[in-house]
């Protein structure tokens, strides 16, 4: 009903049913079928038909009195809707993991800005998953499935995890032979992945290791920091450490051995249309992590 009291109002503006129809994209006899209908549902005419005159009852006059603003009001509001919802400017707000954001993903973020000079971008960056409706979250890059069932995810890319620590370190403690070995090392554990699934690349043989931290943090950057300076093993993303294991600085611990895979996903709240702004980063976030070795599961051979 609240459609054909639109429809009415606009043949109520143009003051012909021929107009209304062309403005409104229809055929003739649906606006003339429509307007029908719309009367026999309140019980009273709503225009006079007249081959030569055009003029609305007093029951049509109150309907539009009542109705037009109401109507033209909220097709307006549609309207700039739908042109913010397609436009390639305007607001667009992210979230996104803290270290991988500030590591190997800045150029990511650096080229839209670039090729989308008129997007206005907020940026959240933090290693929690923050609910994305509470916050207003247009779009999240998130580690690891999501089980909240208000969210849509499409999966990017993956980042292996392997055993790494200093060159001083393995020459001060030994190189461990095999998982069994590992517990008697210092262990630095970080918050993301608290427990240590083992997977031989080759064998696919399986081992689950026993975290005993010598020091646990909540942050993959600092773990890096401690590792590359001597303080124990850890079980890191290789997209955290790439460079560090071609420098050197790292070496990879139990070669052909890795931790549990992390995969990347472009996340966004289901109950939301997802705009051409948040449509724009999510592909370009697609291509540039699809361009990246270590993020589609490459590990690094130091030896090479």
């Amino acid at each position: 009903m609240l459609d054909d009291i639109g429809l009415f109002i606009h043949i109520a503006q143009r003051r012909s049913l021929a107009k209304a129809a062309a403005y409104l994209g229809l055929p003739a006899a649906t606006v003339t079928r429509r307007l029908r209908r719309l009367e026999e549902q309140i019980g009273a005419q709503l225009v006079h038909r007249s081959a030569r005159k055009f003029a609305l009852t007093s029951e049509g006059e109150a309907y539009f009195d009542a109705f037009a603003d109401l109507v033209l009001n909220a097709e307006a509001a549609l309207r700039g809707l739908n042109a913010d919802l397609h436009a390639l400017q305007g607001s667009l707000k992210a979230a996104a993991p803290t270290n991988i954001s500030v590591g190997i993903l800045q150029p990511m973020w650096s080229a839209f800005l670039r090729d989308h000079p008129d997007i206005r971008l907020t940026l959240t960056l933090s290693n929690e998953n923050k609910d994305l409706l509470e916050n207003q979250v247009d779009l999240a890059l998130r580690a690891g499935p999501q089980t909240d069932p208000r969210l849509y995810q499409k999966r990017l890319g993956c980042v292996a995890t392997i055993l790494t620590a200093a060159p001083a370190y393995l020459g001060e403690a030994g190189l461990p032979r095999d998982p069994s070995e590992i517990g008697r090392h210092k262990l630095i554990r970080v918050a993301a992945l608290p427990q240590w699934h083992l997977a031989h690349h080759q064998t696919g043989q399986r081992e689950t290791v026993h975290v005993d931290a010598h020091v646990a943090v909540d942050d993959i950057g600092l773990a890096r920091q401690l590792a590359a300076d001597g303080r124990g093993v850890a079980l890191l993303p290789v997209s955290e450490i790439s460079g560090d294991l071609e420098s050197g600085r790292l070496l990879p611990v139990l070669s052909g051995w890795q931790g549990q895979t992390r995969e990347l996903y472009a996340v966004w709240p289901t109950g939301r249309l997802l705009s051409a702004r948040a449509t724009c980063l999510r592909d370009h976030m697609a291509r540039h992590i699809a361009a990246i070795p270590v993020l589609q599961g490459w590990v690094p051979d130091p030896r090479r």
